[in-house]
């Protein structure tokens, strides 16, 4: 009777799928965003053109100095292929697009590029609802076949906390240093959603901060975005 019933419970959940969580269905494989609704999108890197317009460098950590700041110093757009590159020599600092959001789709592409001879693991970040200082900041975790997850100093009950929602990741989706990889970020009222290579990997419905700012981090290792877009909802 016991084998029938977890037989039973089974199949259920089998025909009822949205009862499994997302990052642990094996036949996750859904499309991004941006190719079920290619319309509609605000391409951030090719309004920016070689001199990063609509961009602006600040610090990390918010308190912290650059100088200049008005220098973009580590970040160039290559004009061959339009990729964003941050070489990873120049600080710990993040680039921000000018323009608060609301709701909204953020779809960044990104690679590392392979440094053996380094040790440690690579870092990087995608930025959602910011503040304009980065003393708020949520983001969205990069590495070398790990990350996948969001995290943050955020308000939690109106005081600023750190978030940390890392062990939600239970398909880790993440591809290795030099391998592109796709994230998209999904900002809706209290709702962020990371969709990471087919698949949600993490969710929160906490989120008290109702616009802000998306960006790219730099913590020191090369990396290349591209296909940087966002759409409002």
């Amino acid at each position: 009777m016991a084998r029938l019933r977890r037989t039973t419970f089974s199949l259920a959940l089998a025909l009822v799928p949205w009862l499994v969580p997302a990052s642990t269905r094996a036949d996750d494989n859904s499309p991004s965003a941006l190719e079920q609704s290619p319309s509609g999108w605000t391409d951030l890197l090719a309004r920016a053109g070689t001199s990063l317009e609509g961009w602006t460098r600040g610090p990390v950590p918010s308190k912290g100095k650059i100088a200049p700041l008005s220098d973009f110093s580590q970040w160039s757009l290559d004009p061959k292929t339009g990729h964003l590159i941050c070489t990873g020599d120049g600080g710990h600092d993040w680039l921000r697009w000018d323009q608060e959001l609301g709701d909204f789709v953020y779809h960044v592409e990104w690679r590392f590029t392979p440094a053996p001879e380094k040790k440690g693991k690579y870092n990087s970040g995608v930025y959602a609802r910011n503040s304009a200082d980065a003393m708020i900041w949520h983001q969205a975790q990069t590495g070398d076949a790990s990350g996948g997850y969001i995290f943050g100093d955020t308000p939690v009950n109106g005081k600023v906390e750190r978030i940390n929602l890392s062990k939600q990741v239970r398909d880790q989706r993440v591809k290795p240093a030099g391998e592109w990889n796709t994230y998209e970020i999904t900002c809706k009222g209290k709702d962020m959603t990371l969709w990471v290579n087919g698949a949600v990997t993490c969710e929160w419905h906490g989120c008290e901060v109702p616009k802000g700012f998306v960006g790219l981090e730099a913590e020191g290792w090369r990396i290349e975005f591209r296909n940087v877009k966002v759409k409002p909802l």
